[in-house]
């Protein structure tokens, strides 16, 4: 299965791992993760605000998630980016740990983003797949939108030629198909909460469209 995640006709990447796989050229719609129960963490990130306790969120040795040049020199753009990576490990946790009800996610997701989220989430635990391999994220942009820079735009790429779906039982693994060009194009749409996290309100996604 390629390692984006489709949902009925709409093909969820976001958090990528396998599923059904999108045209090159369709727009998609991210889906996956859930409310948690336990209490977050404290992040120990130096750009997020001390006053807000965040989800610590650990990724296994068998997913490599790097992201490539991830910095902003503007405060305000680096915080985007930050909650940005946040979210996308929490969603990969999630679908790892095969839990639908991971507080890290819904932390850095708004109801809207959460549902889709919870949605993405589910092609992979209803199948009892996983994800392996690395997946790079790179070429990261932030653009405000309004004057009061309460809601940002955050594109980026990840390349999936090295990434997998595994399925939990029989080990078998899959990539994308061959001729899948590998790399998928993000836009997402963030709104900053009162306690000044920015969380994800949807995410849409579009095969190709990047270099590197």
């Amino acid at each position: 299965m390629p390692i984006v995640a489709t949902l009925v006709a709409s093909a969820t990447l976001l958090l990528t791992a396998c599923g059904g796989g999108g045209s090159d050229d369709s727009s998609d719609k991210i889906e996956g993760a859930g409310q948690g129960s336990s209490k977050p963490s404290p992040s120990k990130t130096e750009s997020k605000s001390p006053a807000v306790d965040r989800p610590e969120i650990k990724l296994p040795k068998s997913f490599d998630l790097p992201f490539e040049e991830w910095t902003s020199s503007e405060p305000d753009k680096q915080a985007v980016l930050d909650d940005g990576k946040e979210h996308l490990r929490a969603g990969y946790a999630a679908i790892i740990a095969k839990d639908l009800d991971a507080e890290s996610l819904a932390f850095y997701d708004t109801t809207a983003g959460l549902s889709q989220d919870q949605q993405w989430i589910k092609t992979y635990t209803g199948k009892d797949l996983t994800v392996i391999g690395k997946l790079p994220v790179f070429d990261p942009k932030v653009t405000f939108l309004g004057e009061k820079k309460a809601k940002a735009s955050l594109t980026y790429c990840t390349d999936e030629s090295k990434a997998y779906s595994k399925e939990r039982k029989s080990g078998k693994t899959e990539g994308n198909p061959a001729g899948t060009a590998p790399e998928v194009f993000y836009t997402l749409t963030l709104h900053k909460n009162a306690q000044g996290v920015w969380q994800t309100v949807s995410t849409q996604s579009k095969r190709g469209g990047c270099s590197r």
